[in-house]
């Protein structure tokens, strides 16, 4: 992906400069981006009861943020098909830097850190091409694009890091939506007929395997990712014909082949092929659906266990053994034993995601 001669000079250099940790924010848990009651868009800290530990004003609508490991640092990306990402320093309180997609790409809303956090990559679109694209980010260069490599499909959208340490034991795991876009026609689908969704694990060296679903569910965008390091579960959303009770979770071990999981035929049917979000604890996964205003729940076998009813829920992240959820009418709510424990209410329209810090 990049050279560890670089990483070393840029060390020695930027060795004297003080490092803050997510302490120096107020040791916020989770990230989550929001619209406020006065139509201004924000980037909030939460702690683990739901609480604000910071806002950070920023000029438009967000889609999800990723968290620097250590430092107090979360990129905050536009809303697909944006060109635009924030570094947000959290500590202080304000933008710290602006990245710019290069010219004929655009982002999809998601990041993420390897090498310790060294490198950013984000997930973008070659607009030529219609083809996906990693960028390659210098954090300690102040955000130098340094490069970038295939994400193994089209319409890369979240994308998370599988790291054993360094550099070279970082793997990627990508959602390839298969949904190609352009910016002149917004967030306009351009080849459902022809799209074909995978989840593929790249490193340094290239994509390294890449996973397909069935040919019945070649219109299932992978969207939106979660994992506990040995397993990889993914959301999707159907792009096929209204109604149809497709699944919308899958799991997935390297090397083996994807389970796909589904819930009772109504249930299955009231999530109106849409899945939000995914999060992932010892011992369930969980996908949200704002479509259908409910949660449903899997045991890590991938058995259905059941449904939870919130109007507009999307935002998912683990909290312990539970789940901890957001909703566009300004909850943050705890999932406990298949029911909800509200923790927060606020004036405000939380967006897509919620994202657990560590």
């Amino acid at each position: 992906m990049t050279t560890r001669r670089g990483f070393l000079a840029s060390l020695i250099a930027t060795a004297a400069l003080p490092r803050l940790t997510w302490a120096d924010a107020g040791n916020p848990s989770y990230l989550a981006a929001a619209r406020e009651g006065d139509g201004a868009y924000a980037l909030f800290g939460l702690d683990g009861q739901g609480q604000d530990v910071f806002r950070i004003p920023v000029p438009g609508r967000g889609h999800a943020a990723t968290a620097h490991p250590v430092a107090p640092e979360a990129v905050a990306f536009a809303r697909r098909p944006g060109t635009f990402a924030l570094v947000v320093d959290c500590a202080r309180g304000r933008v710290a830097h602006r990245l710019d997609a290069p010219p004929g790409r655009h982002f999809y809303g998601h990041g993420a850190f390897i090498a310790g956090g060294d490198v950013l990559c984000t997930s973008e679109n070659h607009v030529d091409s219609g083809q996906g694209r990693i960028g390659l980010w210098s954090r300690r260069e102040g955000y130098r694009r340094i490069g970038e490599m295939e994400s193994g499909g089209i319409g890369p959208h979240e994308l998370l890091a599988l790291s054993g340490g360094g550099l070279s034991d970082d793997v990627l795991v990508i959602a390839n939506g298969g949904i190609r876009t352009h910016p002149d026609h917004g967030r306009a689908k351009l080849n459902l007929d022809s799209m074909r969704p995978n989840l593929s694990y790249a490193s340094e060296s290239g994509v390294e395997e890449v996973v397909e679903l069935p040919d019945d569910l070649a219109q299932a965008s992978i969207r939106d990712l979660a994992s506990d390091g040995a397993e990889v579960a993914f959301a999707m959303q159907w792009q096929g014909e209204p109604g149809d009770p497709v699944p919308l979770l899958g799991l997935h071990r390297r090397g083996a082949a994807p389970r796909l999981c589904s819930a009772d035929l109504a249930e299955q049917v009231a999530m109106q092929g849409y899945a939000g979000s995914v999060a992932m604890t010892g011992g369930q996964v969980g996908i949200t659906s704002p479509r259908g205003g409910r949660v449903h729940l899997f045991g890590r076998s991938g058995n259905f266990t059941g449904a939870i009813l919130r109007r507009d829920v999307c935002g998912l992240a683990a909290d312990g053994n539970d789940l901890l959820a957001t909703d566009g009418l300004g909850g943050v709510l705890s999932l406990r034993q298949g029911r909800v424990v509200p923790r927060q209410m606020a004036d405000r329209a939380w967006d897509n995601h919620l994202v657990r810090i560590g």
